[in-house]
């Protein structure tokens, strides 16, 4: 049975010595009788003609001098490793009919790829000279033609049918996108080695793709796109990050974007020292706000012989007199985060700012002060 020739995707060409005279039926029995059972039933020739993912099989041959030579073409419709197993497998044909042969595998054509180059030249002659808009200019043109060829090119990838470019099993670095449209800009600037997880729930085929592959994970300049890079860091393998400028999406980009972006990805481990140096800054920063804050308060109570008891914002909770303190701390169920007041810090303040988890303490001086726990922060108004 013959493939249909719209299924056809690949073309084994192999050449043929024969030492001695052999015809075409001589090359053929020995092609399926030699292969029979060697590469298990999955492959078996016959089996595959039959169900029309090998095509007929033609052969080429003429004798001279006591001597065949000719070509073979095998059309195959399976996919690229298992056509290159089979075009493995005709070259250990050693004998046609009586005679010792030899069969060598000259190319295997991607009859899909000669098609599409065709289809870019036909569709740059149609554009040119059918359509009505002589202004068009060329290289107008040939990105119209190449942006249709790269969508073409997207496939479904995995049990998760993910949408990716097609060459996601034969390269070793694959690029992570969150969605088809970075998929399909990615093809377009001629990255084909892209795959898209489809939301923030990371799919099976993505975590086992990166326990095979080199990852970069190229996500959008967004919040979107940290909530994507928090979960691929906590359930896959990831080896380098890199991001769109801030506010922009993959999906926009231009090529130089795209490659400066690339260009300048950092490894995981990189980027885990950069955000606990963001943080480390971050907590400076709120320490000096608190800081300020407190001085704020310091110089309001100075003098005045009262007490502020403060919440986590730095906001007044309530204002007593500093005679007062104790008694109100020990009664007070109000969470107060801080004590700013103009008297005197003693051990017995401590001891109860200590017990109602009180950060920080301000007071003129310190007084007979024994033990300071760490959980307090103690102030004195010479200190702000």
């Amino acid at each position: 049975m013959k493939a249909p020739a719209d299924t056809t995707k690949y073309l084994i060409h192999a050449e043929i010595v024969a030492d001695g005279v052999v015809e075409k039926p001589d090359v053929v029995g020995a092609i399926f009788g030699q292969t029979e059972g060697l590469l298990g039933d999955d492959l078996d020739l016959r089996e595959l003609q039959k169900t029309g993912r090998i095509g007929r099989i033609e052969v080429k041959i003429e004798s001279k001098g006591g001597k065949s030579f000719g070509e073979i073409k095998v059309p195959s419709s399976l996919d690229k490793i298992e056509t290159a197993i089979l075009a493995a497998a005709l070259e250990t044909i050693e004998r046609v009919g009586p005679c010792s042969a030899r069969i060598k595998v000259k190319k295997i054509e991607d009859v899909r790829a000669n098609k599409r180059k065709k289809i870019v030249e036909r569709a740059k002659e149609i554009l040119r000279e059918l359509f009505e808009e002589p202004e068009i200019e060329s290289e107008k043109i040939v990105e119209l033609v190449r942006q249709a060829v790269r969508a073409e090119e997207i496939i479904e990838y995995g049990e998760d049918k993910l949408p990716a470019g097609p060459a996601i099993d034969e390269s070793d670095a694959i690029i992570i996108v969150e969605g088809r449209a970075d998929v399909l800009n990615l093809l377009r600037h001629g990255i084909k080695n892209v795959i898209a997880v489809e939301g923030t729930n990371i799919p099976k085929t993505i975590i086992e793709l990166c326990k095979k592959k080199t990852v970069t994970a190229f996500l959008d300049g967004d919040r979107g796109g940290d909530l994507i890079l928090k979960e691929l860091l906590q359930v896959a393998d990831i080896d380098y990050v890199a991001r769109a400028p801030e506010g922009k999406g993959v999906e926009d980009l231009t090529q130089k974007e795209i490659i400066k972006a690339l260009r300048n990805k950092i490894p995981v481990e990189q980027l885990h020292m950069v955000k606990m140096r963001r943080e480390e800054k971050k907590e400076r920063a709120e320490k000096v706000d608190v800081l300020t804050a407190l001085k704020k308060h310091k110089e309001e109570v100075e003098g005045k012989l009262v007490a502020r008891l403060l919440d986590r914002n730095m906001e007044v909770i309530k204002e007593v007199p500093v005679r007062d303190l104790v008694r109100i701390l020990k009664s007070d169920n109000a969470k107060t985060s801080s004590i700013v007041f103009d008297g005197v810090i003693t051990q017995r303040l401590i001891d109860l700012a200590a017990k109602k988890d009180i950060n920080y303490l301000v007071g003129v001086r310190l007084g007979n002060v024994v033990k300071i726990p760490t959980c307090v922060k103690i102030i004195t108004f010479d200190k702000l």
